[in-house]
């Protein structure tokens, strides 16, 4: 297993708060003995990860939901999936400044999905020549999702422009630098991608973006609830996950956790 030397620190970009339902299968289900439960609102914690690589220079996996993102989303997304608990300091560029860094010094971004609580952030850098790495098939999908407005509300047209500089690959599998990985693992999105990063010290990290919502999906393999795309794809990239995290011993970071974060030390700390 290949280590460098990089620093890793997880940024806190923002909370978010909507019925568990949307990402835990048979969350808040009616049964015949409780035809009526009373609906569980969980808080959700969104994340980014920056890494100090030190042949490549600064890397961040996914950008948050961007600056305003409550009104650029619009009052019908914002009531569903709503914003609670902010602070200034949650912007993406202010933690990226806690850590010692400038935004712009930013050489590639990796997006694990192009949901707008994942790349909206990434209008920070339009007309630069920032890598913006992504899988061909959620690029495709998501520009024919907005194009179509079959999953537009999901996907936002205001991050999905032609000023990024997109950069694609295809396949299970790509090295995208030394102790960086990423894997395919389709089933929330077509193209929905998880990195791993191996760490001198520290060990494996697995960064699952949404494939894990919250420790529930991968814990006990609870699937999404409303949520949920391809259940046939999820099941697969879901066994591929355990393996990797059995076989490397890689520290869980899910897409949303709160309890599972809680775990971590947040930004300015830095794992090595």
């Amino acid at each position: 297993m290949p280590t460098v030397n990089p620093l890793e620190q997880i940024l806190h970009v923002g909370n978010l708060e909507c019925e568990e339902g949307w990402f835990k299968r048979a969350g808040g289900v009616s049964t015949r003995s409780n035809p009526n439960p009373t609906p569980e609102r969980r808080k959700l914690m969104m994340v980014s990860i920056l890494i100090s690589h030190p042949t490549e220079g600064l890397i961040l996996y996914e950008t948050g939901g961007g600056t305003d993102y409550p009104e650029v989303w619009g009052p019908q997304i914002s009531d569903v999936f709503a914003r609670v608990d902010y602070e200034p300091e949650q912007e993406l560029d202010a933690q990226i400044a806690k850590t010692g860094n400038d935004i712009k010094d930013v050489k590639m971004v990796i997006i694990g999905h192009l949901h707008l609580d994942h790349a909206g952030g990434l209008d920070k850098f339009k007309g630069t020549d920032v890598a913006i790495w992504v899988h061909e098939l959620e690029l495709k999908h998501a520009f024919y999702s907005v194009a179509t407005k079959t999953d537009l509300g999901v996907y936002l047209p205001h991050y999905l422009t032609f000023d990024l500089n997109w950069q694609t690959f295809t396949g299970p599998f790509l090295e995208l630098a030394q102790g960086i990985n990423v894997h395919h693992a389709p089933g929330h999105t077509p193209g929905l991608c998880i990195m791993q990063v191996n760490l001198p010290d520290s060990g494996t990290w697995i960064f699952t973006t949404d494939m894990y919502h919250v420790h529930e999906n991968f814990d006990d393999a609870v699937p999404h609830g409303w949520l949920a795309r391809d259940h046939d794809a999820w099941v697969k990239s879901n066994q591929m996950i355990h393996l990797l995290q059995r076989r490397t011993g890689g520290k869980m970071v899910f897409g949303h956790c709160a309890k599972t974060l809680s775990k971590y030390k947040l930004a300015p700390h830095a794992y090595s």
